[in-house]
């Protein structure tokens, strides 16, 4: 059986609600979420009907993504809420929903499937990160150390990341 594992772009598309199929989120998404359709308490009869399934993923796998996503260089633009569905879905080996550049971009260094909602998705991709005061590139730091600036990110070109690279 496939799983759907649901980020909040999910939700906002409405995909849970146009759908009898299983679904799954983290408890951090759906507090993001779940004011949506509050009034005619959609978020609950999904739940109630067993279509929407709430699972904190298991801390291995959050330390899994972390690392991957350090590695890949989409550690800055991820949130908790982020880290977590990619996690579960990690966990769950299920299918990701989402429309998140950053989020699909790990999740597809983690050969997970990504299912995009609005968009036609995004191949994946290494970033690095430089500062525009001294022209130095980093990879998995977001201040730089030698001048102080705030360091902006763009595309890596060469070799993908590796355990060994800083």
């Amino acid at each position: 059986m496939v799983f759907r594992i649901l980020d909040a772009t999910s939700f906002y598309a409405g995909i849970p609600f146009s759908s009898q199929d299983i679904s799954y989120t983290t408890p951090l998404i759906f507090e993001e979420i779940k004011h949506i359709k509050k009034e005619q308490g959609a978020i609950d009869i999904l739940i109630e009907s067993n279509r929407l399934k709430i699972i904190d993923p298991e801390g291995t796998y959050i330390k899994t993504v972390l690392k991957k996503s350090q590695e890949t260089g989409d550690y800055q633009r991820l949130s908790k809420e982020d880290i977590s569905v990619i996690a579960l879905c990690l966990q769950l080996g299920g299918e990701l929903v989402t429309d998140d550049f950053s989020l699909s971009n790990v999740a597809k260094h983690m050969n997970l499937k990504v299912l995009p909602v609005m968009t036609k998705g995004a191949d994946k991709v290494n970033w690095t990160y430089f500062c525009s005061g001294c022209k130095t590139s980093f990879s998995k730091i977001s201040i730089c150390p030698i001048c102080g600036n705030k360091l902006r990110r763009r595309l890596h070109k060469g070799k993908s990341f590796s355990d060994s690279d800083t």
